[in-house]
């Protein structure tokens, strides 16, 4: 029975971000337990690549190319997933990008890039998938990826990444608000909040920083490639089917102290 609530055969997931990082790791976990595979990311290159490597893991998975950051992206993405695969059962909201400057000097550019993608992206694709999909089905789970500096910020004496952590925070407040409007749908909505993980996005924080954030994480090491698998397995099969509206921090520990 147990092993039955975690079987996402027939289902399909659509993970925005999926080419690599955070969002290939998530996909390889929902592939492996049977959903086919939406994946979404600008790179044609990057994402023909993914889906070489879920191939080789016995997953099938669709390529879409798109920029999340421009609004009429998601409506064309969730038109094509349903063409391919005649339904969305499952949404991961993983797609994002950062900015790195002190808050006196952060450019508009910069701040409207960040919130544009990380947010504005979630909620277009997230409203997209909701009217076209789960809302008629009256059923869904969306993951929501957002991050432990939605929770505190930045930690004292790093660069400033106030824009990154603005919209992740804001992530957090969408997770919690969305989860208690469509709950009466039987739609699920909750997020995880990673914490330093090695990726294209952090490599340059780790490589001047890494020593001071691994010395302040207690379990003593940076989140590895199979770390979010088992959570984002919990929050998108029926095993979590009665949790909504909840924000997990997978950060080795980094907010507990």
């Amino acid at each position: 029975m147990l092993k039955e609530l975690f079987d996402l055969s027939g289902r399909v997931a659509l993970v925005s971000g999926g080419s690599r990082g955070l969002g290939l790791q998530i996909a390889e976990a929902l592939g492996e337990f049977g959903a086919r595979l939406a994946l979404t990311a600008r790179k044609e290159t990057e994402l023909a690549a993914a889906v070489r490597h879920l191939a080789d893991q016995g997953v099938t998975a669709i390529p879409i190319v798109a920029d999340l950051s421009q609004p009429a992206a998601a409506a064309a993405i969730v038109e094509q997933v349903l063409a391919a695969c005649g339904r969305i059962d499952i949404l991961v909201n993983n797609a994002g990008t950062a900015w790195g400057a002190p808050a006196e000097s952060h450019l508009l550019e910069g701040w409207r890039k960040v919130i544009d993608l990380n947010l504005t992206g979630t909620f277009l694709l997230t409203q997209a998938v909701g009217r076209a999909a789960m809302l008629p089905a009256r059923k869904g789970r969306i993951l929501n990826i957002a991050s432990i500096e939605g929770l505190r910020g930045r930690r004292a004496g790093m660069p400033g990444t106030l824009a990154y952590a603005t919209s992740k925070g804001g992530v957090i407040s969408f997770t919690r608000s969305l989860a208690a409007e469509w709950a009466p749908h039987g739609i699920t909505v909750n997020a995880i909040a990673p914490g330093f993980f090695t990726s294209k996005m952090t490599a340059s924080t780790l490589e001047r920083y890494g020593p001071e954030i691994i010395a302040a994480t207690p379990l003593g090491k940076l989140g590895g490639p199979h770390d979010l698998k088992g959570a984002a397995l919990l929050f998108a099969s029926d095993a979590g089917g009665h949790i909504t509206g909840q924000i997990l921090a997978i950060d080795g520990g980094a907010t507990a102290v």
